[in-house]
């Protein structure tokens, strides 16, 4: 029987230790993240009186969200070539995309629309209080690995005492919801306002650096917002800089998620 020198069994016990992959350390988090951009395109005109929903799509595929909130949004109007515009913004960015209309508009409708790369499982348009242009909150029911995500997208009014009213109902409409929601959108208000007041109840999601969204290439006005329920994570928010494509800027939150 042969036996191996210590000293070449030490170098043979070394080979084959290196031979073996390295563990990779567990993701104690085991976290995926979630990224929403919310924006109201001015029905794809931008600042230049441009319509261009082809520099639209460009700018939410720049932002690589998972998700897209959209304000603003025409179906095949007159004054948009009869563009379904939520088809087409779908098509340009590989995304699945639904429309809740607010009102008949120009041969159409006219109202806000949700994309998404995960899959749509429910839509459905809530009728907020007013008079004259119709508001609504327009609620998409998105399967983000099997655990169901509601997005929220609205758009209040100009005027004081309807936006208040709109804000008190929008603002009660998810209380009793368990499952995560996430609302954002254009509420044409300071962040000081009675309006605003109206979603203490909800988690605000603060940005990061610049706040003001409107005027898109001077923007002094902050009117834009997320907030969320019955998620833990806080959501980082920025204001995309573009300043041309749309009246306002875009916002981006990127989520954290079990």
């Amino acid at each position: 029987m042969n036996l191996v020198p210590r000293r070449l069994l030490s170098v043979l016990i070394v080979s084959a230790a290196c031979l073996v992959p390295a563990r990779l350390p567990a993701n104690p988090q085991n976290k995926s993240t979630l990224r929403v951009l919310c924006w109201n395109i001015h029905h794809g005109e931008g600042l230049d009186g441009k319509l261009d929903l082809p520099r639209i799509a460009a700018v939410i595929l720049a932002a690589k969200p998972d998700v897209v909130a959209l304000q603003e949004v025409d179906q095949t109007t007159s004054r948009t070539g009869k563009v379904d515009q939520t088809a087409e913004l779908a098509r340009l960015t590989g995304m699945k995309g639904v429309f809740g209309k607010a009102m008949d508009f120009g041969g159409g409708g006219y109202g806000q629309a949700i994309l998404s790369k995960h899959p749509i499982q429910e839509n459905q348009v809530h009728r907020l209080p007013g008079k004259g242009e119709p508001r609504i909150a327009f609620e998409a029911g998105i399967d983000v690995g099997g655990k169901l995500i509601r997005i929220v997208s609205t758009h209040l009014d100009l005027n004081p005492a309807q936006r208040l009213e709109q804000a008190k109902v929008l603002s009660g409409l998810f209380q009793k919801i368990t499952t995560p929601v996430i609302l954002c959108g254009d509420f044409n208000d300071s962040p000081d306002s009675a309006s605003l007041q109206e979603f203490r109840t909800w988690k605000p999601i603060p940005k990061l650096g610049d706040r003001a969204t409107h005027p898109a290439d001077k923007p002094t006005d902050e009117i834009d917002y997320f907030f969320t329920q019955n998620i833990d994570s806080i959501g980082r928010l920025n204001v995309l800089s573009e300043s041309i494509a749309s009246d306002h800027r875009p916002l981006l939150c990127e989520f954290d998620l079990p």
